[in-house]
């Protein structure tokens, strides 16, 4: 279907394009004074890099005509703008449009959708991305205004036919940060006895809430993850030079005999036979002799 744009939204259009020309003078890509902003400036066919957007984004449809290819399905778009937003700002805007009019906003289930989507925007939504731009050319007005503009921005987003796509993507990323966030605070503490409710803590999560979901993402339980990052630093440490009682007492086993009991079980041979055995083949390797 053709949508014809209303003469409003064409005169907003050309404004942000003058807006963003004034930036993007460069080919390729121009990273203005905002954490995930980006201008593109593109006069050729090329092959775009995904890898360079790492969050929920607003990939803004202004001038010209690309087309991307995800599978089997093309994609048409003009993308000259890149707003990548956090997760957990669309979460909390959803939670405070749900608590401020329940009886208004309501996301009603809808069948699956591919990764991307694309859709005609609306004059208030490109008012709002103008004003955005706007105010990062003052330094005062970058502090106060653009990050209620950008709250603006997520807010309307809510309102239009993507709702469903941008909460999902933004959950499934708030759950992923949550899990890396925890796994990071496991191996910069795991010389301390930590348990469940410590590593939800770290991550500002219910206990209940964060077992399930680390299970659900992982396979097993937070403390079985633990114990296995704590026996291959174990082994590590083994191979480095460090005897059994040292190698336990770095990852936090109080009790050698438990530690030993932990690995065997793990690795299938006590700590001192598998250090050893591992020290032999890599002396075996060093002293074989080289091929010609």
């Amino acid at each position: 279907m053709t949508v014809t744009p209303q003469f409003e939204e064409l005169v907003r259009a050309g404004e942000i394009i003058s807006l963003i020309a004034r930036q993007a003078v460069n080919e390729g890509p121009t990273h203005p004074d905002w954490p995930g902003l980006t201008f593109y400036r593109f006069t050729q066919l090329v092959t775009p890099h995904w890898n360079e957007v790492g969050s929920v984004s607003l990939c803004m449809v202004l001038q010209g005509r690309k087309r991307v290819r995800v599978g089997s399905v093309d994609y048409f778009y003009d993308p000259f703008l890149v707003l990548q937003v956090q997760p957990d700002l669309v979460t909390e805007v959803y939670d405070e449009m749900n608590r401020l009019v329940p009886e208004l906003f309501r996301i009603e289930p809808v069948p699956p959708i591919s990764d991307v989507y694309v859709t005609a925007l609306d004059l208030p939504l490109v008012s709002t991305v103008q004003r955005f731009l706007l105010a990062l050319d003052s330094v005062s007005e970058r502090k106060m205004l653009a990050p209620m503009y950008l709250r603006e921005i997520v807010y309307r987003l809510l309102w239009s036919e993507q709702r469903t796509l941008l909460l999902e993507s933004a959950a499934r990323e708030v759950q992923g940060n949550a899990i890396s966030a925890a796994i990071s605070f496991m191996r910069q503490e795991m010389q301390q006895p930590l348990s469940v409710r410590d590593l939800a803590r770290a991550v500002s999560m219910s206990e209940s809430g964060f077992a399930h979901m680390f299970k659900a993402t992982t396979g097993v339980s937070p403390l079985q993850f633990l114990k296995q990052l704590r026996l291959e630093q174990a082994s590590k440490l083994l191979l480095s030079g460090s005897n059994v009682s040292e190698a336990a007492d770095k990852i936090g086993y109080t009790s050698q005999s438990h530690f030993i009991a932990e690995f065997k079980r793990y690795f299938g041979e006590s700590p001192k036979a598998y250090a050893q055995r591992l020290r032999n083949l890599q002396s075996t390797a060093r002293n074989a002799p080289s091929g010609v």
